[in-house]
């Protein structure tokens, strides 16, 4: 399995996207996007806003609610060359809420632009926040490939860092939008349950959520479920590679609550992943269950689940054992919540454990979250896409949606402890 899923051949997940089909900004409401459905091989077409009348009455919702951060910082230099620092997750302290909450000083793994002009020395602007003018310094520390340690320190204790990106930082908007970030991207470009700060670009499945739609589906009796994964600027990086063997998957951080755990362990409703991150986190989640299965007492840094793990030709568990493996773990360990990471490639070849329905937009030919996609309606994207070209479907993260229902799956009610089988 794991040689069928490598030898894909990147090319066979082309297809033609003008640049006009790219959204470039959202529409004024993000609710009155249009909405793909795509039912057991069938394809209706509505607007975001029918969501709670088409999405099946048994279905339980799963939100990424990480927040984007103002990543993308400007330094000039004496000389006059404008040096760009892109933070891409902290180093120390190494926990996002603490770094944020850093008040003289933090390291940060960052991409530099313009890094010729910067060999070395302290880069150095002055920052005004509320009527105070802070100092704020960045110093080149080691590499790590292609991006690099960046000391950050500034002059006044009053001041966190996360006050500092606030002011002196720039929100990363997608390369491919082509534009400079614009005010309204500040609003536009986080949705609208957005909580936890981490990220460097949005989950953009959610964008289409307005409060009206959230209101409905409650209504409609639907619960909702939040975990976080923070964005990395990987979930960017093309593949260059022709076949999938040479891609390495980027690794980005996860923090999922206990009770969530135990929900889905437990649950008979059908589990609709919103965005590709929410599915990455909840297929990873089978994965470090299944390490637990094997090794009970393995320790929080073993728990980091591989790029081709789920291709090892090992045994499948059942996935409410999987579950349930990390609940007592917690337990065990007096944890209210797993953090981790994830290096997880879902491509045809996997199959899924916990997802069984799905919320997406559209996205960029020869990408791993295409990838992801046409493993998840069996092959069939290619149908789905073209349709969506032919109707006038705008395209990426400022573009419209789909609901991906390919199967009908009950769930298999939660005392079943049957090996191999599913959550649909």
């Amino acid at each position: 399995m794991m040689q069928k899923t490598q030898d894909i051949r990147i090319e066979d997940f082309n297809y033609p996207l003008p640049d006009e089909r790219i959204a470039k900004f959202p529409l004024a409401r993000r609710d009155h996007s249009k909405l793909l459905v795509y039912r057991q091989g069938q394809i209706e077409e509505h607007h975001f806003y029918d969501l709670p009348d088409v999405l099946p009455a048994d279905s339980l919702l799963v939100f990424n609610n990480t927040r984007v951060i103002q990543a993308r910082l400007h330094f000039r230099k004496e000389t006059g060359a404008l040096i760009e620092v892109f933070c891409l997750e902290p180093l120390d302290p190494h926990e996002y809420a603490l770094s944020f909450q850093s008040t003289r000083s933090c390291s940060w793994l960052c991409l530099i632009g313009n890094a010729k002009k910067w060999k070395s020395g302290p880069l150095t602007q002055e920052v005004e926040i509320d009527g105070k003018t802070v100092r704020f310094t960045a110093e080149r520390g080691v590499p790590h490939g292609n991006a690099c340690e960046v000391r950050f320190s500034w002059d006044n204790p009053e001041v966190t860092f996360a006050a500092l990106l606030d002011h002196a930082g720039e929100l990363p908007i997608p390369p491919y939008l082509n534009r400079e970030t614009e005010e309204s991207d500040k609003t536009t470009y986080q949705t609208v349950y957005s909580k936890i700060e981490g990220s460097v670009a949005a989950p953009t499945a959610g964008l289409h959520f307005t409060p009206e739609v959230l209101a409905a589906l409650r209504d409609k009796g639907i619960p909702e479920l939040e975990l976080t994964l923070h964005v990395g600027a990987g979930t960017f990086k093309p593949v260059k590679s022709e076949t999938l063997e040479g891609h390495e998957m980027h690794t980005e951080y996860i923090s999922v609550n206990r009770d969530l755990i135990d929900t889905l362990a437990r649950t008979d409703r059908r589990v609709v992943a919103v965005g590709t991150t929410s599915v990455r986190t909840l297929e990873s989640l089978y994965y470090i269950g299944k390490m637990l299965a094997a090794n009970p007492d393995a320790e929080p840094h073993d728990l980091v689940v591989s790029q081709w793990q789920p291709y090892d030709g090992s045994a499948d568990i059942d996935p409410r054992e999987a579950l349930a493996h990390i609940v007592d773990y917690l337990d065990r360990h007096g944890m209210t919540r797993l953090v981790t990471a994830t290096q997880i490639i879902i491509a045809p070849g996997y199959h899924y454990h916990i997802v069984q329905g799905m919320i997406t937009n559209f996205h960029q030919p020869q990408s791993t979250l295409l990838l992801l996609v046409s493993a998840f309606v069996d092959g069939r994207w290619r149908e789905i896409y073209d349709y969506a070209l032919a109707h006038g479907f705008r395209f990426l993260s400022y573009g419209d949606s789909s609901l991906l229902l390919p199967r009908h799956s009950p769930r298999q009610p939660h005392n079943k402890t049957a090996k191999n089988t599913y959550l649909y």
